[in-house]
């Protein structure tokens, strides 16, 4: 039994979010939420609630799904669309300053 879960439009770079997403990419479910819960990155907040989300989707399919037997088989994060922004700089110049979204997409599979 699979489920799937997708943060879209969340604030911050996927390539941070992917550093997070590699540690816990084929792990059971419950090591993983062990190692967001204790990650002092920004993303691991964010990927953490993804991943209940897709708990949560698992156990609606399937209300006597083994939490014990779940596994993250595919995590992914892919960039979205930037914000532009621009900052006043010296000699009435103007600096452009990009702020960053991705949208990130998890899915837990029983593997047995």
């Amino acid at each position: 039994m699979e489920a799937t879960a997708k943060l879209r439009f969340t604030r911050g770079s996927a390539r941070k979010a992917r550093l997070v997403l590699d540690t816990i990419r084929y792990k059971k479910v419950t090591e993983a939420q062990h190692l967001l819960k204790f990650s002092r990155r920004r993303a691991a907040a964010h990927i953490g609630k993804l991943l209940a989300s897709a708990i949560a989707n698992a156990q609606v399919k399937d209300p006597k799904v083994d939490l014990n037997m779940m596994f993250v088989t595919t995590a992914t994060a892919d960039e979205g669309p930037q914000m532009k922004r621009f900052m006043p700089r010296a000699q009435g110049r103007a600096f452009m300053i990009r702020k960053q979204t991705c949208h990130i997409s998890l899915e837990i599979q029983t593997i047995e």
